[in-house]
């Protein structure tokens, strides 16, 4: 069975690759847990945030944005203090500033789902690439997010950070077309096209 090649570096990311990477997610707790996730990323491998996410729900109240967002001066020293996470005090910071932009987002909008996928028109894009090298770190809809999360007051949300999340959250299917996720992938989440 044919895979992305960043996916056969350990069982835990096959299985990553294999069953949630490019599924599109409409759960707004999900997608909360996949951008703080994301920022936490940056600068790092995914690898190392994988190995680490059973730590990082626990830390992080399982993403409960309501609970996150009232985080304290010392809950931040506890998260910082915690050696299961990433403990970069401007990342931490940054989850609880999110969290409480988040919220406010739901508030306006609706739900956080219905903002994000507002950026590709409601339903996954389907790319074609045949290598890792085709494959960009940012687009002009991950360019046109990031300005829109920041006006809402997110950190840590640059364009790198939002493609990375539209790729984990199905909002981008950028498994390569040699991968059999693709094809799985594009069946069960057809992209619409405008009319």
């Amino acid at each position: 069975m044919k895979r992305c090649c960043w996916a056969e570096l350990s069982e835990l990311m096959i299985a990553y690759h294999d069953h949630e990477w490019g599924v599109p997610v409409h759960n707004d707790r999900k997608l909360f847990e996949h951008l703080v996730l994301d920022a936490f990323q940056a600068g790092l491998s995914w690898a190392i945030i994988l190995h680490k996410r059973k730590n990082f729900r626990k830390a992080f109240a399982n993403f409960d944005p309501e609970k996150i967002a009232c985080y304290t001066r010392r809950d931040i020293g506890r998260l910082l203090a915690d050696p299961g996470i990433v403990r970069n005090k401007q990342k931490v910071e940054a989850a609880v500033t999110n969290a409480r932009a988040f919220l406010r987002i739901q508030d306006r909008f609706g739900s956080f789902d219905a903002f994000v996928w507002q950026f590709v028109g409601g339903s996954p894009r389907h790319n074609s690439w045949k290598t890792i090298r085709r494959v960009p770190a940012k687009t002009r809809e991950s360019d046109r997010m990031s300005e829109a999360l920041r006006e809402q007051g997110f950190a840590f949300a640059g364009s790198t950070v939002c493609y990375a999340f539209m790729q984990a959250a199905g909002m981008v299917n950028d498994h390569l077309v040699s991968c059999f996720r693709h094809a799985e992938i594009r069946a069960l989440h057809p992209e619409r096209r405008p009319s």
